[in-house]
């Protein structure tokens, strides 16, 4: 099992959002904060300033092939220079229909220095907030020369092309290629931090071969009783040793994960599907139906049935 396909996949709802605008100076827009969200913004060509609605955040300036992703789907402006007013929002996600597959638009038209740039949003279930994204800072930016590897690039140029042409199809590729971004974008980021023995959070436990092996035999078979024993051996390790590790790379110990994780599919299973309640429970490692609430209850604060209705 791919621990990070599988967390995107459980986390994610609603539609994908995405669109290609192209600036003209001078130019300030302001993207507005759509909570229980990620958004990225690519820069296709020219350079742009990015604004935080940070107290202290310097502008951060930005060129032709910078990426940058917000993972938490904070407030931010994209503007020519710093003394730029931003104005009214050009990117709005929570705007649904505005950016509703796919758009393409045109901002100004008397400057001749022109600024292009894709920007899209994910939305995630606001219940379900995975420690992964939980653990990513407020910005993630990949500079031009981190996001040169030959499939975030490719990406990038089928969904330029996609929004700026639209043809047959076109509806159904988009959201695959915001997708996919996603993905690119976060293994590119976990691909450029450092590798020592003193790191702690996502990016050290997807490449610590003991602890990925225990989540990949968790997020692989949730229903299994695994024990701490069971998942130590799944890592190669000794039990005690196993178990600091991961509670010490992850912030929590490997059956409290366990249970979230068991709870976070049982939740996408109640919304997504007419499962019974005493499938949804087998699924995902429960004997009996009372149990199986009770513990979901504990999680969410309502019974799976209330929670499936609402």
């Amino acid at each position: 099992m791919d621990v990070l396909s599988d967390v995107i996949t459980v986390l994610r709802s609603g539609e994908t959002r995405s669109a290609r605008l192209e600036f003209h100076a001078p130019w300030g827009q302001w993207f507005a904060p759509f909570p229980g969200s990620a958004g990225f913004q690519m820069i296709l060509q020219g350079p742009c300033w990015l604004l935080r609605d940070v107290a202290g955040a310097e502008p951060l300036a930005l060129g032709a092939g910078d990426i940058v992703f917000r993972p938490h789907g904070g407030a931010h402006a994209l503007v020519d220079s710093p003394s730029t007013p931003h104005i009214e929002p050009a990117c709005d996600p929570g705007e649904a229909r505005r950016l509703q597959r796919y758009a393409n638009e045109t901002i100004g038209s008397n400057g001749h220095s022109v600024t292009v740039t894709l920007c899209g949003a994910y939305q995630f279930d606001p219940a379900s907030g995975h420690p992964l994204l939980d653990s990513l800072p407020e910005v993630v930016h990949l500079p031009a020369h981190l996001g040169r590897n030959p499939g975030l690039r490719s990406t990038v140029d089928l969904l330029a092309t996609e929004l700026a042409q639209p043809r047959l199809g076109t509806d159904a590729i988009v959201p695959a290629l915001v997708d996919t971004l996603l993905l690119y974008v976060l293994r590119t980021w976990f691909d450029a931090q450092p590798v020592s023995t003193e790191a702690t959070g996502w990016a050290a436990a997807l490449t610590d071969p003991g602890t990925a092996a225990a989540l990949r035999a968790i997020h692989g078979d949730p229903a299994h009783p695994w024990t701490v024993a069971s998942l130590a051996a799944e890592a190669g390790m000794s039990r005690a040793p196993f178990a600091r590790r991961f509670a010490a790379l992850l912030g929590q110990p490997p059956l409290t994960y366990l249970t979230w994780w068991r709870m976070t599919t049982a939740a996408r299973l109640l919304r997504e599907s007419d499962r019974p309640l005493n499938a949804v429970a087998a699924r995902v490692g429960y004997g009996s139906e009372f149990a199986f609430s009770a513990a979901f209850k504990r999680r969410y604060g309502v019974a799976p049935g209330r929670f499936r209705r609402s």
